[in-house]
């Protein structure tokens, strides 16, 4: 069978490419080697994480966030079979809709272990064993990421004690102490579930800071946060072993910086230390597809290898590993296949951390700036003087803007706090059209809502705030 595009891989990046790519008029087939489309973020990943933060938001909330409010019930009931089931059907519900679209737009489906031949050609195995040829005028690997584990220390992850984030979404009880190695935004959204649901959460973090590439004064300020919330946090600590004892789990760690080791005893250990591009299987080094010193496949900026013909995006390539990115790179693909011309801006890709509050932030930190030597002024508002987050009781964190010293356009924007992962979006469009920090401090916005604390801390950046 002959196709004009062949996308290996269901993900965020492999679906959306496929249904532009049949929106443009091209012939496309998406081989996936689950069962069921969407890649990790649908089935494993972000959409089942998304649904655990929310209800075990609501449970917290609901056990110490109501009575000041003068809502008064009784001591809420965890049900986590009946939570697991909701996270289930919210899985079922984006799967079957990705299978929705696919039949829509005239897109052929292959179940398995998709290969890539050389120029022109790619293959798949199902589970049978049988072996399917294809033919294509373009190949895409869209095939994602998979768990990286702990770089020097062999870890046994059995998804039962010693976990991934596939275990962690998965748990049939509450742990009564979780260790959770790696302080980014997997290990702190888990880290959130569990410890609202009643686990004692201790983070082991190599950096001297969690969430590493966040602007560093955001990351200090959602520390003393999540501290407040009752989780543990060791920064500058360097794991060194992971065992599981039959009764549970031991980790060993000590200090970056020289030191005493330590052993903490845990129910359950999480392996949240990142994630590494999935290409093993893919045939890559038979086709001549080269891959870059970390393992990730090289491209240039159309998205091709050194194949003519071949293309990749999303985790596999480089670039933060988002489903965001991979979709627009998806978008892009498509495009510059169909004969457009595709594009991506990188300086514009928000990120979110979807714990209590979020953490969302588009575009360059104070760290980065200071670095490539950029002259920059910045502008901060804090939800405490904003009042619609004491309305809310939602007073923590802040919003940050930076902007260049002598143009004014905004470089960067962060935020902590409550619906963060919403508001940052306005950022993103202004800083898409190059707007300014007066730009955005001149746009009316609505009262009240925590989005006017964006707006202060724009008036702050190229003059002074109204509400402080």
């Amino acid at each position: 069978m002959s196709y004009d595009v062949i996308i290996i891989g269901s993900g965020p990046g492999g679906y959306v490419c496929a249904i532009k790519a049949a929106q443009l008029g091209l012939k496309v087939a998406v081989i996936e080697q689950r069962s069921t489309f969407g890649g990790t973020c649908l089935n494993i990943g972000c959409i089942p994480s998304k649904a655990l933060l929310h209800a075990s938001e609501v449970f917290a909330h609901a056990n110490h966030g109501m009575d000041s409010l003068g809502v008064e019930v009784g001591k809420p009931t965890l049900n986590l079979e009946k939570m697991m089931a909701h996270k289930d059907a919210t899985v079922k519900s984006n799967v079957e809709g990705v299978a929705f679209l696919f039949k829509k737009n005239k897109i052929d489906s292959f179940f398995g272990l998709g290969k890539v031949l050389g120029e022109g050609k790619a293959s798949v195995t199902d589970n049978d064993g049988k072996v399917t040829e294809l033919e294509a005028k373009n190949i895409v690997i869209a095939t994602g990421s998979d768990v990286a584990g702990i770089p020097g220390v062999e870890v046994e992850i059995d998804e039962k004690v010693i976990v991934s984030s596939t275990g962690a979404i998965a748990l049939d009880r509450v742990p009564e102490h979780i260790v959770v190695v790696g302080g980014g935004v997997i290990g702190l959204e888990m880290g959130s579930v569990w410890g609202r649901l009643g686990a004692k959460v201790t983070v082991v973090e190599y950096l001297d800071k969690i969430l590493g590439g966040m602007d560093g004064e955001v990351a200090k300020q959602f520390q003393r946060i999540l501290a407040k919330q009752g989780m543990d946090i060791k920064v500058g600590a360097k794991v060194t072993g992971v065992e599981n004892t039959g009764k549970g789990a031991k980790v060993s760690f000590e200090p970056v910086k020289g030191g005493d080791a330590q052993t903490i005893d845990a129910d359950i250990v999480l392996i949240a230390t990142g994630r590494k591009p999935f290409t093993e299987g893919l045939g890559l080094e038979d086709a001549g597809v080269v891959l870059d010193e970390r393992g990730r496949v090289r491209t240039d900026h159309h998205y091709q290898t050194n194949v003519p013909g071949v293309y990749a995006i999303g985790d596999v390539i480089a670039g933060p590993m988002l489903a965001h990115k991979a979709e627009d790179e998806g978008v892009a693909l498509a495009e510059i296949m169909a004969g457009q011309a595709g594009h991506v801006n990188y300086d514009v890709i928000p990120g979110v951390v979807y714990t209590s509050p979020e953490v969302a932030a588009v575009g360059k930190t104070e760290e980065e700036l200071k670095a490539e030597g950029v002259k920059y002024k910045s502008g901060k508002f804090p939800f405490s003087a904003n009042g619609r987050a004491r309305a809310m009781e939602a007073p923590d964190g802040f919003v940050k803007v930076l902007a260049d010293a002598e143009t004014d356009r905004v470089l960067g924007v962060h935020i902590i706090g409550f619906g963060a992962g919403e508001m940052i979006h306005e950022a993103a469009v202004l800083m898409e059209f190059g707007g300014s920090s007066e730009d955005l401090g001149r746009t009316c916005h609505a009262h009240p809502t925590m989005s006017e604390a964006v707006k202060e801390a724009a008036l702050a950046t190229f003059f002074k705030p109204l509400h402080m």
